[in-house]
């Protein structure tokens, strides 16, 4: 839920704490951010996570980076989440249940039936047993904010966005919660070089979903840049070898997230291996970008013990910001994954929308942005769709749910009959086994 409640902290009072920080990486990228505003040199920092080891190297690397960049911050570890949540006032949730083996057991099992996926995060069925997974430490993380720093902000950056904000919404809708991605953000930068204009001239206004919003408006000083994309798109053919630009040329608006990402949401394209020549795309691609991120990790933790240098760059991330604008009152504008509630009027009104937000001292305010192009919301409602059921499927114990919610993502049903979608459901079910919450392993049959 998002709100105008007045965030009355004095700066020196301002508790960040950071579950998941085990994510050294992305912690890295965060804390250079924050440390960058001089209002927020001296915040306290308070790192959870259930691995050690990781948490040390977390720990450790916060220390480095607020000495290099002249910071004085407080930094606390916690092992116990509820030590680290006493007090706070943001929550940036980063966790990922399960860790790189579940993931692979996400892409493993699918691939036997020959469903095949790019990223497996956010739709689909990797998307949907990642949400699955995630949800009990939600709901645990849901009922300790409400004890601990019930006026706290939770800025959840763990995928499945959409299904994980929803979710909360639903348990815990008193909970101030902003689902982050910087996807619009980086679509934007990209669009705006594709067509040689200085990012910081380029104005531009997308809504949808997490992951499949869509660019309403491109200009420069009032001129639309969609021409100039298209004359961009002309004189390079290679271009069209893009499901974003195949996409756009279909349907008119250009999609914010990756060709990867954006083929996983639609039944047109990972089913046929002539779409996968064509568009180039990269079956199995997460299984490489989680065997970087060990080895980034890894860098961070030898770096940390031999004293070598440890280069971190800022990440332009929105968590950061919304800080900032939150302790400073500096208004500015992010895009935030929020409940709907009449902000796009052609999609359900329960679901999570990602539409821009005004952030100052009041909190995060979405914007009101009508209807979208019929076509784009009507590949929006199916993702909403298997959405709603996956939550469903935990907030009512249900786990006919989950067969409902894989029977009705594009992807998933364009390469399985139904029968083999419910096996499919019954082995991921027992694959994960203890990750999933009690009343949803049962397994089914057909």
């Amino acid at each position: 839920m998002t709100g105008t409640t007045s965030t009355s902290t004095s700066r020196t009072a301002v508790k960040i704490v950071f579950v998941g920080a085990g994510s050294v990486v992305f912690t890295q990228g965060l804390l250079a951010d924050l440390f960058a505003f001089p209002e927020l040199t001296r915040v306290h920092i308070a790192l959870h996570d259930i691995d050690a080891e990781r948490l040390a190297t977390a720990e450790g690397a916060a220390h480095r980076i607020a000495a290099e960049r002249g910071a004085r911050p407080v930094i606390t570890a916690h092992s116990d989440r509820r030590s680290a949540l006493e007090g706070a006032t943001f929550v940036i949730n980063m966790v990922q249940v399960g860790m790189n083996e579940a993931t692979r057991t996400d892409f493993a099992v699918p691939a036997g039936y020959g469903v095949r996926q790019t990223i497996g995060d956010t739709l689909g069925i990797g998307g949907i047993f990642r949400a699955l997974r995630t949800f009990p430490v939600l709901r645990s993380l849901a009922a300790d904010m409400s004890e601990l720093c019930p006026d706290a902000w939770l800025l959840n950056y763990t995928n499945p966005m959409a299904m994980n904000v929803l979710y909360l919404n639903r348990i815990a809708p008193a909970l101030r919660t902003v689902g982050l991605c910087h996807s619009v953000h980086w679509t934007m930068h990209d669009l705006a070089e594709l067509v040689g204009v200085p990012f910081d001239e380029v104005s531009y206004l997308a809504a949808g979903v997490n992951h499949q919003a869509w660019v309403l408006r491109f200009e420069q000083a009032g001129r639309d840049l969609y021409p100039l994309l298209d004359d961009a798109i002309a004189k390079d053919p290679g271009l069209l070898r893009r499901v974003r630009v195949d996409m756009y040329r279909r349907l008119g608006h250009y999609p914010t997230e990756t060709s990867e990402h954006s083929s996983e949401y639609v039944p047109w394209y990972l089913h046929h291996d002539s779409e996968i020549e064509r568009l180039r795309l990269p079956v199995g691609a997460y299984l490489d970008i989680i065997e970087e991120n060990v080895a980034s990790y890894e860098q961070t933790r030898e770096a940390l013990a031999s004293g070598a240098d440890l280069p971190v760059d800022a990440s332009m991330e929105y968590a950061p910001q919304i800080i900032h604008s939150m302790v400073t009152g500096t208004p500015r504008t992010v895009y935030g994954n929020v409940s709907n509630r009449g902000l796009i009027e052609n999609l359900p009104a329960d679901s999570v929308v990602e539409v821009p937000c005004l952030v100052d001292s009041q909190g995060v305010q979405p914007t009101r942005v009508g209807a979208l192009p019929p076509q784009c919301a009507a590949l929006n409602r199916t993702y909403t769709s298997v959405n709603d059921l996956v939550v469903r499927a935990a907030t009512d114990g249900e786990p006919r749910h989950i067969r409902h919610a894989a029977m009705t993502d594009p992807a998933t049903a364009a390469a399985l009959p139904v029968e083999r979608i419910w096996d499919l459901c019954d082995d991921l079910v027992r694959a994960h086994g203890d990750l999933l919450p009690p009343e949803l392993r049962a397994t089914l049959g057909h």
